[in-house]
């Protein structure tokens, strides 16, 4: 899936919805993400304010180990405690998604894989936020060595397929990638597909 591309046969782009980007007033710029305010045409003719979020994009990791997957349990300030997470991180300036997935499952878990492939790749939460999130699945797995980041403490462990879904039911795995993970494991599992 390539989100990006508006040239899909199924669904194709609708440009009388387009809005088009009269100014824009950048109002934060931090180490991870920028805010920014656009002021927009849209398309009846009338003016309305976007609040805008940018971000590098980000890769996330299912990585399997025979029939568990690996996940981290790290704190979240945003959430105020700790979740259950596959491996993710964001991409570094001009880092390959592919590169980015395979360093952040060898930093987060110690893991190396000799299968890594890209599976999907989708926005967050398109209504304020370019934050583009692509999720691969890693097998052939071989350990190694952490490489955390001095800012990050978690815990890493593998959980089975019925485990995953005792998590999300005690909203220990609460987050969209690590659902969406979850889900393509029990397809592939099932179908052998994702």
């Amino acid at each position: 899936m390539n989100p990006t591309n508006s040239t899909n046969p199924i669904h194709p782009a609708n440009p009388k919805l387009d809005e088009e980007t009269i100014s824009t007033q950048p109002i934060f710029e931090g180490k991870v993400i920028s805010l920014q305010v656009d002021t927009v045409k849209l398309p009846n003719g009338q003016n309305a304010t976007r609040e805008i979020i940018r971000h590098p994009g980000a890769v996330a990791v299912l990585a399997l180990n025979g029939d568990r997957m690996l996940v981290v349990d790290q704190y979240r300030q945003a959430m105020g405690r700790t979740e259950v997470e596959i491996p993710a991180g964001k991409l570094d300036p001009g880092e390959e998604p592919e590169a980015a997935a395979a360093r952040e499952l060898r930093e987060e878990t110690g893991y190396v894989a000799k299968s890594l492939r890209h599976l999907r790749s989708f926005y967050t939460s398109p209504g304020f936020a370019d934050e583009i999130i692509h999720l691969y699945i890693a097998e052939e797995l071989e350990s190694g060595n952490m490489a955390l980041d001095e800012d990050e403490f978690l815990e890493v462990s593998e959980i089975t397929i019925e485990e995953a879904y005792q998590l999300m039911d005690e909203n220990r795995i609460s987050d969209a990638k690590t659902m969406m993970a979850v889900y393509a494991w029990d397809l592939y599992r099932t179908t052998g597909r994702f």
